[in-house]
């Protein structure tokens, strides 16, 4: 193992902030950057560990606004001094240096945005907590449901549709790909932090948490009972919870069975269904508020 303080190349560092420079992929101090390429891993290490990462100075930013911890910072050079002001506001935090070629080795992939934290992870509110303490705690008129989506790209876009388009809280099954899982979070663009979410304890029995509180459940999926999307934008009910499914299959039946209403949005050229990601940005446009 061969880590120094305060060896790197001096243009590139802040003369008060305190460094680290590793040179050894192994160090073990390191652990929380190891193996992030890996999905099925990281995906079981980071909520046991109460970990994840928030990559890019972005997001890194985005998630400190939003009161997260950081645990420690890993970086090239040349982003110190740009994120000079955010390392001196978390002194306890380490800050961890390392040439291309070593945070490539660590990581498993080329860092092209310079800049790594490995976050504490918050403990997550109930669903009735989120859904009272939207919009300023007068409660959510609107949330989006995510069941079984396993891809983390998908799952990062809903997010970004999410905040884009208003929606006051995402709510995502057991079994929904995380949140704030490293490429989850990039997708987003940061927005995990924005949008208040949580995570259902049961399901498919957590939409009658939803029903109790006074939302509408609309399943986003083919049936011969189904209305359209614009009926549903025409007439909005108080609070609408819009449940989106799994890439493949779609919604279980479980799901669709215990839901007040099942929307279809219409669609032409003989196509009957699109990406989940696409298929959340249309809903949330045509039901905002």
């Amino acid at each position: 193992m061969s880590s120094t303080p305060h060896d790197a190349p001096p243009h590139a560092r802040p003369a008060d902030v305190p460094v680290v420079h590793v040179t050894d992929p192994a160090d073990p101090r390191l652990h929380d950057y190891t193996g992030l390429t890996d999905v099925k891993l990281r995906s079981a290490r980071e909520p046991a560990e109460g970990l994840y990462m928030a990559e890019s100075s972005t997001v890194i930013r985005r998630a400190l606004a939003a009161g997260h911890r950081p645990r420690s910072f890993l970086m090239a050079d040349k982003r110190l001094e740009s994120m000079a002001d955010v390392l001196r506001a978390h002194p306890d935090a380490p800050v961890f240096v390392a040439d291309d070629a070593v945070l490539r080795e660590i990581t498993g992939f080329h860092l092209h945005r310079g800049a790594l934290a490995a976050m504490h992870r918050p403990v997550l509110p109930s669903v009735h907590d989120v859904v009272a303490g939207a919009r300023g705690g007068a409660g959510a008129r609107r949330v989006a449901v995510l069941e079984d989506i396993v891809d983390h790209t998908n799952v990062g876009a809903a997010f970004r549709s999410a905040a884009a388009l208003g929606v006051d809280a995402v709510l995502v099954t057991p079994r929904c790909a995380d949140p704030l899982y490293r490429r989850s979070v990039r997708v987003s663009m940061g927005t995990v932090f924005q949008v208040p979410w949580t995570r259902f304890t049961s399901w498919p029995g957590g939409l009658r948490e939803l029903q109790e509180d006074g939302f509408t459940v609309a399943a986003l999926a083919l049936a011969d009972d189904a209305v359209s999307l614009d009926d549903v934008a025409a007439d909005p009910p108080g609070r609408l919870a819009l449940v989106l499914g799994t890439e493949g299959d779609g919604l279980s039946r479980p799901t669709v069975e215990a839901a007040d209403v099942v929307v279809t949005i219409p669609m032409a050229g003989g196509v009957d269904s699109l990406n989940v990601a696409a298929a959340s940005a249309v809903a949330f446009w045509a039901t905002r508020v």
